[in-house]
């Protein structure tokens, strides 16, 4: 059930978004509107005679579309309107709808020059300037959800996730007079969820997916785990729910596929044999001058991306003063913990959520563009084994990450507390690494990027209320092109004991350093200590030198945690994650198992397993200036930096990032 207010009122909140806490979805008479401070027009003008004329024509001037741009008078008192009914609806209803809303618009917005209006099943928007292909993305959009929560929401909002990106292209790819897409997916629980997506269709491609793109963006942060949402811009509106509310049977008949006829037949023809020999002639011409379009177009899409980042950076930031109550202050009595970035705080905004803020240090070596990649990289990611970026903040100097509170902690606070760990079993350690597989799976393969975490440590993986790790800290990520398989640094980043021998010693990294992160994770989750230099009488060992010599001698058992070794429980499959591990920490990149591979080994025990090579490096030595590195950076805390370095243990410098 969604409530219902006597009147419904728009509250504006601090973060810059209009929000309202309840709403019938299924009635058409609830209205949202947005009157921007664009100036005024006088009761006299020649603008609103224009204006007056213009919004009782707009509803015959509909057809099947549901969609129309229309003007009215000459510059520069002209009067600019757009109109769009939801995808799905009869031509009868939009033009009842839109013409409620030609009337409607004018109480709620008085003498506004500009104004937009949203509806159930419409849109309306006038202005004194173009609107005719142009992106607009309000700095105060709406979001609309549903009181009421759905169980397993975390898979629920995976999958919500999933079925907005499918959706979201196939809406951009659509027409020029229709881009609209609907469908649905099931979830969790015998639950499933239905979405409808739809843009201007005036809109190009690029503009129609960076607008649904923005509008997805802070459904996270508005609507997590409601059962219903409404996410209203301008140029484009995002819709979830539940339950079934979309008219399919409509969307299919509007959007069919036309079949031609004996004339189209014909006429084609004759179309080839005019267009052919043009199409020769310009194609000659079009290679000619390729050479130099390319460098032009290239410095296009690159500004039109810039442009686009910070549209999306916009729709996620909080104002700095939110965060600061939230967090009281930043005072000490809500500090979670510190890392080599800064401190992190839990908060409770005026909403009642809780959250998690990263409050970067002014001497942090995280600079703009880490911050900037953090920020947008981990926006664009959804999966129930991620933490999710709910916003950020700047002020000055202060720059501030919002993510969702995440209730147990880090996992190094378990696993390697002598205390803690006496509660986790090797069915709770098997759940844990599956989880954090399908994570980086996530990255790697499933998402929309293609993404290298580059920092993958037991610090870095949080534990919610169920013990569901949660894979945090993307600061250090980086995001590769479909067709790119590596990339080298000069600027090594991340945590000795867990980084990979080529990219400790030499900058390569790819989707196989993160793997050999997490055959080190596994093989600690699995012993409960640390990948740290000890020394054994005169020997050095590690814990992959530990693994390897305990398997080679048919001893694996040896590895494996004591706390589990006494208790009744199987350890098999311990002993499988410790073959896993080793696979995963092999010193070639290629001999080691794609992510994708290891989810498949974690998941099916009949599955026979290659055998490990001997992992005969060791990124655990902190010297590599030796290599001819240029600089070398570790997620450490300046008041820990100097022990570490005068050490030949406790590499590893534990962060607690957002809980």
């Amino acid at each position: 059930m969604y409530g219902v207010e006597d009147m419904m009122k728009l509250v504006k909140c601090r973060a810059s978004i209009f929000f309202i806490l309840t709403y019938l979805f299924s009635s058409a008479t609830a209205q949202f509107y947005y009157c921007p401070d664009t100036g005024n027009y006088t009761s006299n003008s020649t603008y609103k005679s224009n204006l007056d004329a213009l919004l009782p024509s707009l509803p015959q001037s509909i057809d099947d579309n549901g969609f129309k741009n229309a003007t009215m008078g000459q510059a520069p008192e002209t009067a600019y309107a757009q109109v769009l009914c939801r995808g799905d609806i009869e031509l009868h209803t939009c033009r009842s709808c839109i013409s409620n809303a030609s009337i409607d618009i004018a109480n709620w917005c008085p003498n506004h020059k500009q104004a937009v209006l949203w509806n159930e099943l419409c849109m309306l928007r006038y202005s004194n300037e173009s609107t005719s292909g142009i992106l607009a993305t309000v700095d105060q959009p709406v979001y609309v959800w549903s009181i009421q929560n759905v169980s397993s929401p975390d898979q629920f909002m995976e999958d919500l996730s999933t079925l907005l990106d499918n959706l979201r292209g196939q809406a951009a790819d659509g027409g020029s007079m229709r881009k609209v897409a609907a469908g649905s997916r099931a979830t969790a629980n015998f639950q499933t969820v239905f979405s409808l997506l739809q843009c201007t269709p005036d809109l190009s491609p690029e503009d129609c997916s960076n607008c649904l793109a923005i509008a997805a963006a802070s459904i996270p942060r508005f609507c997590d785990r409601r059962r219903g949402c409404r996410a209203l811009h301008p140029s484009c509106n995002i819709r979830y729910e539940d339950t079934p509310f979309y008219n399919e049977t409509r969307l299919q008949e509007l959007q069919g596929p036309i079949t031609p006829g004996k004339k189209d037949a014909s006429r084609t023809r004759i179309i080839i044999a005019v267009v052919i020999p043009a199409v020769v002639c310009v194609t000659l011409a079009v290679f000619a001058g390729m050479w130099s379009i390319k460098r032009t177009k290239k410095q296009h899409v690159e500004e039109l991306e810039s442009t686009q980042d910070i549209i999306l950076a916009e729709a996620l930031q909080y104002e700095f003063d939110e965060i600061k109550a939230a967090t009281q202050g930043f005072s000490d009595a809500n500090k979670l913990g510190e890392g080599g970035f800064g401190v992190v705080y839990k908060g409770k905004l005026s909403n009642g959520h809780d959250i998690a803020v990263k409050r970067l240090s002014m001497e942090s070596r995280q600079g703009d563009v880490e911050f900037k990649n953090e920020v947008l990289l981990v926006a664009k990611l959804q999966h129930r084994n991620l933490v999710r970026l709910l916003g950020f903040s700047i002020e000055g100097r202060e720059r501030l990450l919002v993510y969702e509170f995440v209730k147990n902690a880090s996992l190094d606070r378990y696993i390697f507390n002598p205390t803690e760990r006496l509660n986790f079993n090797s069915e709770r350690r098997y759940k844990i690494i599956l989880g954090i597989a399908r994570g980086l799976l996530y990255l790697h393969e499933e998402s929309r990027l293609k993404i290298v975490h580059r920092d993958l440590k037991a610090g870095n993986i949080l534990l919610d209320g169920e013990m569901n790790p949660k894979i945090a800290d993307f600061g250090m990520a980086r995001m590769f092109a479909a067709d790119e398989s590596h990339a080298r640094t000069n600027r090594i980043m991340g945590t000795y004991g867990y980084m990979s021998p080529e990219y400790a010693m030499f900058g390569h990294f790819s989707v196989k350093s993160d793997v050999f992160s997490f055959g080190v994770l596994v093989l600690e989750i699995v012993s409960g200590q640390k990948n740290i230099s000890y020394q054994n009488e005169d020997d050095m060992e590690d814990l992959l030198n530990l693994a390897w010599n305990s398997w080679q001698e048919g001893m694996p058992e040896n590895v494996i945690d004591p706390v589990l070794s006494a208790s009744s429980g199987n350890l098999r499959d311990m002993i499988r994650c410790i073959h896993i591990g080793l696979l995963c920490v092999q010193d070639n990149p290629l001999d080691r198992p794609t992510m994708a591979s290891v989810v498949l080994m974690l998941s099916s025990s009949t599955i026979s397993l290659p055998v490990p090579l001997e992992p005969t490096h060791s990124a655990i030595n902190p010297n590599f200036q030796e290599h001819g590195l240029r600089e070398v950076v570790t997620n450490e805390s300046p008041s820990t930096r100097k022990s570490t370095r005068s050490s030949k243990n406790g590499m590893s410098i534990t962060e607690f990032y957002p809980r």
